[in-house]
């Protein structure tokens, strides 16, 4: 009876003592890792969400850009922080469920190496193509990639890279077979696809627009599951290919073993970032959706969404050694 008191007295210290940290979090400034070099949209994100978490929290949020592997670096970073609450990651689906297909040694587990603590947006993934292609459809893409086996080119941001991923699935599930170009970032890539160098790629709608707005790409898909309220009228290329959806995301997570009062602290405060009116019209302008749910939720999304690209990873047959 000595030793089960003895036990239960130390839980009960351990308890209040992870208690009274968590009330006491932050008392100091809180580092969120972009996964990517500063100014691309991963760092406009991290920017504008940090700014309101500091306000929230009481608390400087420093931007960290730890670039490199695809976002596997600045993710690496984070999975060996202290899990204290004051390092962050604004991890995206190539950090987290297509990095881990890619991979033969990734250096940290998607699952047990972090704490979920909320999605933040879900952005709309556009399929363009150069005007002089003589496509105006899904369809009709998939056609002229039937007659022209290997010849129909895409670009994307690198091996493995989300575009490069979602234009495979395209592919597999169309039985065609379509030429890859990779680039060293979307910018290059999509660069040729005006220039006419390669036939077609998929990217953000808040990268291409201005292009789509002054006649040098032509959009004729979106990747989400519905039409979109920015193009009410582009279809979705679900109508034509049943069951194509890819709607890429961006999440927050802490490392693995922060304490739950935390993680949970979090997700209150950056729901209430993401519902605020300032932060969802800035979102929804540049084409990102803002959506949080509960670390829960996040977790188990996360898992589905790894099983779905281990299948396009493996019939595409890519590979990141």
């Amino acid at each position: 009876m000595k030793r089960i008191l003895q036990i239960s007295m130390l839980c009960l210290a351990a308890l209040c003592a992870g208690q009274a940290f968590a009330q006491a979090w932050p008392s100091k400034p809180i580092r969120l890792v972009v996964p990517f070099p500063p100014g691309g949209p991963t760092d406009i994100l991290g920017r504008a969400i940090g700014s309101k978490l500091s306000e929230l929290l009481g608390q400087p949020v420093i931007i960290d850009n730890r670039g490199g592997a695809g976002g596997g670096i600045g993710a690496d970073n984070v999975a060996k922080s202290q899990p204290d609450g004051y390092s962050l990651l604004l991890g995206t689906t190539g950090t987290h469920t297509i990095n881990p297909n890619l991979y033969s040694k990734l250096p940290y587990d998607p699952i047990k190496d972090f704490a979920p603590i909320s999605l933040v947006v879900r952005y709309l993934n556009i399929l363009v193509v150069n005007p002089n292609l003589p496509v105006k459809s899904v369809a009709e893409l998939i056609a002229l990639a039937k007659q022209k086996p290997g010849q129909v080119t895409f670009g994307s941001a690198g091996n493995g890279s989300s575009n490069h991923l979602t234009a495979e699935m395209l592919s597999t599930m169309t039985g065609v077979k379509m030429q890859h170009v990779p680039y060293k970032g979307s910018g290059p890539a999509l660069t040729d696809v005006i220039a006419g160098q390669i036939n077609f790629m998929f990217d953000q709608y808040s990268t291409v627009a201005p292009n789509i707005k002054a006649g040098k790409l032509r959009v004729i898909g979106i990747a989400t599951k519905q039409r979109h309220r920015l193009l009410p009228d582009v279809p979705t290329i679900g109508e034509t290919i049943p069951g194509f959806e890819v709607s890429p995301w961006y999440g927050l997570f802490a490392p693995g073993g922060t304490p739950k009062e935390i993680v949970h602290r979090l997700n209150t405060e950056l729901t209430k970032v993401m519902n605020s009116a300032e932060i969802h019209e800035r979102m929804t302008t540049l084409g990102w959706d803002p959506v949080t749910n509960s670390p829960e939720e996040f977790s188990a999304q996360i898992k589905a969404e790894l099983a779905i690209w281990a299948d396009v990873v493996k019939k595409s047959g890519a590979r990141i050694d």
